[in-house]
């Protein structure tokens, strides 16, 4: 049986925390960003967990599961 590879799409925009979840980072912070308030871009600097519908899905992407 071969190993599984990584998508290295995947294993640069999510991360396992301890746990086990998926983090991910939030949307919306790469341009245009003049138009925004600041409260809003504040709210984009922490990351987020993927919803537990997704995370079988990028955890097979990341060849966790």
């Amino acid at each position: 049986m071969p190993k599984i590879k990584t998508r290295r799409g995947a294993a640069k925009r999510f991360k396992l925390t301890s746990k086990g979840k998926v983090k991910k980072n939030r949307a919306t912070k790469a341009h245009l960003l003049t138009k925004m308030n600041p409260q809003t871009k504040r709210g984009l600097r922490h990351g987020n967990l993927v919803s537990p519908v997704d995370s079988d899905r990028v955890k097979k992407m990341l060849g966790v599961k």
